[in-house]
């Protein structure tokens, strides 16, 4: 099992900031095997694609109205 990286950005986009570079920044240091939890208040799809293309599967679970939780695991080479 490799490191978890754990990022919330509901109270981000409540502010109206774009998290987008909070979460390449947290992403960075991953490895192959190495996992990122995403909170945030809705099903964030346009960052599966961008997660995909640098290496991560995912997985998306609604856990209330306004609360997704997505795991990223960084798949090996």
């Amino acid at each position: 099992m490799g490191k978890m990286i754990e990022l919330d950005v509901r109270e981000d986009l409540q502010k109206k900031l774009e998290p987008f570079q909070k979460i390449m920044n947290a992403i960075q240091p991953l490895e192959a095997g190495d996992t990122f939890i995403l909170h945030a208040p809705f099903k964030p799809v346009p960052l599966f694609a961008v997660m995909k293309a640098k290496g991560f599967t995912y997985e998306a679970e609604k856990l209330d109205k306004k609360h997704w939780k997505v795991t990223f695991v960084k798949r090996g080479e």
